[in-house]
Parts: C-alpha cells; sequence; structure tokens
C-alpha cells in the first residue's frame, strides 16, 4: 500500500471505516474514510485553532 500522507486519530478503531482522515501539507486536508472524495482543505491557522479549541474542551456538547 502506498503512503498518501492520510493517517486518522491514534483513538480511531482501526477496524472500521468511519473515521475522518487527515493530512497535514501547506494546512491540513480532511476526508471522509468511507467516501474520501472529495477532501477539503483548511489553512494552517484554522487548523491549529481547530486543535487548540479540541484540547480546551470548547466543543464538547452539553
Amino acid at each position: 500500500m502506498t503512503n498518501t500522507g492520510w493517517f486518522k486519530s491514534s483513538f480511531s478503531d482501526n477496524s472500521s471505516n468511519a473515521c475522518v482522515e487527515c493530512r497535514i501539507t501547506d494546512g491540513t486536508s480532511v476526508r471522509d474514510s468511507k467516501n474520501p472524495t472529495p477532501s477539503f482543505h483548511v489553512p494552517a491557522a484554522a487548523w491549529t485553532a481547530f486543535i487548540a479549541g479540541t484540547k480546551a474542551d470548547r466543543f464538547a456538547s452539553r
């Protein structure tokens, strides 16, 4: 298998295809593992803000 640079979270269940995959380039590309086309690109600053918000638990459902 060719390494495309796409990866799943280390928290993902490797037996499932129901995951979001990411690829880091000059920003980040994101796609659905079940339906990989299309993917969408997130600028680096936006991705950094999203990761910081996730770590700070800003997106938890209440």
